[in-house]
């Protein structure tokens, strides 16, 4: 190949030695620049591998700005993996980042979050998955020389000097086996999972570990046992203070292979590839010769993709769900035996993933509307806390979603036991944003739907989120066991305290509503400003719990617009209703149940149709749908990692005309 690929490395010890070194072996690339936090030593490193002192930079932000380095590899201890893998991504370069790619799965989101905003390539550094023995590996395995795969075993564990302030035993740089070396098997687990049912990779469906945390609070040796679909299982170990057969072994239901030096991780030398199988009564041993280190012929992978215009690697390299889906794994593994870095937790990190305050993007093209009794401009997207699992979760899609001007969040007392107004209230504490975003409480929930119980548990939501107030109070459900004038009296002391600043109710009927409004009137109370029921393109069918209402019907929506009442909707798409045939029920049967009806179909055949000419998704159609309504109409949102953020947005800049609003609502035959 003529062509050569331009590479700048961050960061200078040994593995960055390493891939200099594969680099100059490789057949696509070479070294174009380098970069150190100390001056000298990039000049040493540049000088070892022939660059010109121009070439050798004192700072990463320098070899980002340098024109002639057209990827980077990303050398840097853990915790750094993602702030300069975002910034290489932003600064346009493509990305080769070491392994393990981050410190967990939702930093890894936002590093591929880059990347794909961004349009470049990007890749984590597993070089064993570019030795040509894994390739052999699953050419036996695919032709059934073993039978059916059913089982692997796999290690990797050293025995790593005591030094606690080590990249190896430092909590502070998210050291221990796990993520340094327990990868590695983990990510080969998964390999030969996926080629046991068909697929380039497979995620466990469950895990077990055992593990010892060490004084470092590291882990210093790990075990886990993995349940993969069909039955297959898996058992991987790791370690840095204890020795270990470093092999991977493949039972299948006619033999075995064993790989001899499955991870290929000489850093000066070729290093063969051996493998045993053992099958039929026949021991036939195999060495897949090499010339190269496995640094090259991932440096030459990485370049391959990059000169055909693809964003990430073919397999057996790791490809994005690939890396998402080891990095998952190893939280999961790292949270049987309750390892957690200091980074990870509330104050641990002051900046977001790219190393950088929190701040709302120059580009953001969020639109905002106003609510009576509500000081701020509200975002149309509402972001709803209902599904984050630990707090680097949040962080991560908070953040994500405050960059992109969303500054509302709708929260309740019921969500997670009460995880989500916690983590809600970390990361506003964290961020120092409480005066720049709304938060909506709910509360009341069946069968707490008194006024007791209402004062009881907004009390504790308002602590939960370290706040002093709500900007909005929104009543989870309705009792109309309780007469409607007592609901009012409470919610108007509230308000009259400084409390809350706009109240509703959730799954209210508008009878309902509209008695709350007639009794605040004629005694001098606040009355409710927001309805919060679900409206969406497709008519909810069933509700989707018990005693949920839309308003998705013409009268509903007529009462709406005469009224001009602000209107909150939950689900606004749907949950997924309006996503592509190959995910269509991905949330679940019963869920899509809850939407499917003839006349929903036939909607949803317009929406793709409608997206087709506006260039969008049948998804953004939904969304522009409720947002296009004659009232003041927010839509909540409830996305689960950056990458569903990022497909909701679009519908923001979506305009529908009334007769597109009408055929899209079968109240028009044709536009």
């Amino acid at each position: 190949m003529s062509r050569k690929l331009n590479w700048g490395i961050i960061s200078t010890g040994a593995i960055a030695r390493a891939f200099a070194d594969g680099l100059a072996q490789s057949k696509t690339g070479q070294l174009a620049g380098v970069a150190s936090r100390n001056a000298g030593k990039a000049l040493a490193f540049g000088q070892r591998h022939g660059l010109d002192a121009a070439a050798c930079h004192g700072s990463y932000d320098a070899l980002l700005s340098d024109p002639s380095v057209e990827a980077v590899y990303v050398a840097t201890p853990h915790p750094l993996h993602a702030e300069w893998s975002i910034r290489a991504a932003e600064a346009g370069k493509h990305v080769l980042c070491e392994k393990p790619f981050a410190v967990n799965a939702w930093e890894a989101s936002a590093m591929l979050d880059a990347a794909r905003e961004n349009g470049t390539f990007m890749m984590e550094a597993f070089m064993y998955r570019c030795h040509p023995q894994v390739a052999k590996l699953l050419e036996l395995l695919r032709s059934g020389a073993i039978g059916e795969i059913r089982s692997v075993q796999a290690s990797f564990a050293f025995r790593a000097g005591w030094n606690p302030d080590s990249r190896l035993l430092s909590n502070a740089l998210a050291g221990g086996g796990i993520l340094d070396v327990g990868c590695y098997p983990v990510s080969f687990a998964r390999l030969v999972a996926g080629a046991a049912c068909g697929a380039d990779f497979d995620d466990p469906v469950e895990l077990q570990a055992v593990g010892v945390v060490g004084e470092t609070r590291v882990d210093e040796a790990a075990m886990a046992v993995m349940k993969f679909r069909n039955g297959f299982i898996a058992e991987v170990a790791a370690g840095v203070r204890l020795q270990m057969e470093n092999v991977a072994r493949v039972y299948g239901t006619d033999g075995w292979i064993l790989m001899k030096n499955p991870w290929g991780a000489s850093r000066e030398k070729p290093e063969t590839g051996r493998m045993v199988l053992n099958a039929g009564g026949k021991v036939t041993e195999f060495e897949v010769a090499v010339e190269r280190t496995s640094f090259a012929y991932e440096a030459d992978a990485a370049a391959e993709a990059i000169f055909a215009g693809r964003r990430e690697p073919a397999a057996p390299a790791m490809t994005w769900n690939d890396t998402l889906g080891n990095m998952n794994t190893l939280d999961l593994w790292r949270a049987r035996i309750r390892l957690e870095y200091d980074c990870e937790k509330p104050g641990g990190r002051k900046n977001t993933a790219a190393g950088r305050p929190l701040r709302v993007k120059s580009r953001a093209a969020m639109k905002y509307g106003s609510i009576p009794g509500v000081l701020r401009r509200v975002s149309r997207l509402i972001f709803g806390c209902d599904n984050q699992v630990s707090y680097p979760h949040a962080r991560s899609v908070f953040d994500a979603w405050y960059e992109c001007g969303g500054n509302a969040f709708d929260t309740a007392w019921l969500y997670g036991g009460g995880s989500q107004e916690k983590l809600l209230g970390e990361w506003m504490s964290d961020r120092g944003v409480r005066n720049e975003v709304v938060v909506a409480v709910k509360g009341a929930a069946t069968p707490r739907c008194t006024p007791e119980f209402l004062l009881q548990d907004f009390a504790v939501s308002l602590d939960r989120l370290k706040l002093d107030r709500a900007d909005i109070y929104i009543m989870h459900r309705d009792n109309r066991d309780v007469p409607i004038g007592e609901f009012v009296d409470t919610l108007d002391s509230l308000k009259k305290r400084g409390l809350i600043g706009a109240w509703g109710g959730s799954n209210w009927s508008i009878e309902r509503f509209e008695a709350a409004a007639a009794y605040a009137k004629a005694h001098g109370r606040e009355g409710p400003a927001i309805l919060n029921n679900n409206l969406s393109l497709a008519r909810m069918v069933i509700p989707v719990w018990p005693g949920c209402i839309h308003v998705s019907d013409p009268e509903s929506r007529a009462w709406l617009e005469r009224t001009q009442t602000v209107h909150f909707s939950w689900s606004s798409q749907a949950r997924g209703y309006f996503l592509g045939d190959s995910e269509w029920k991905k949330l679940g049967q019963q869920n899509f149940e809850a939407w499917d009806a003839e006349d929903n179909r036939e909607r949803r055949k317009r929406a793709f149709e409608l997206a087709e000419r506006k260039g969008c998704s049948a998804v953004n159609i939904a969304l522009a749908y409720v947002l296009a309504q004659p009232f003041p109409s927010f839509a909540l949102i409830g996305p689960r990692d950056v990458r569903e953020l990022r497909t909701s947005l679009p519908g923001l800049d979506v305009e529908l005309t009334q007769a597109e609003r009408k055929y899209l609502n079968l109240e028009a035959d044709r536009l």
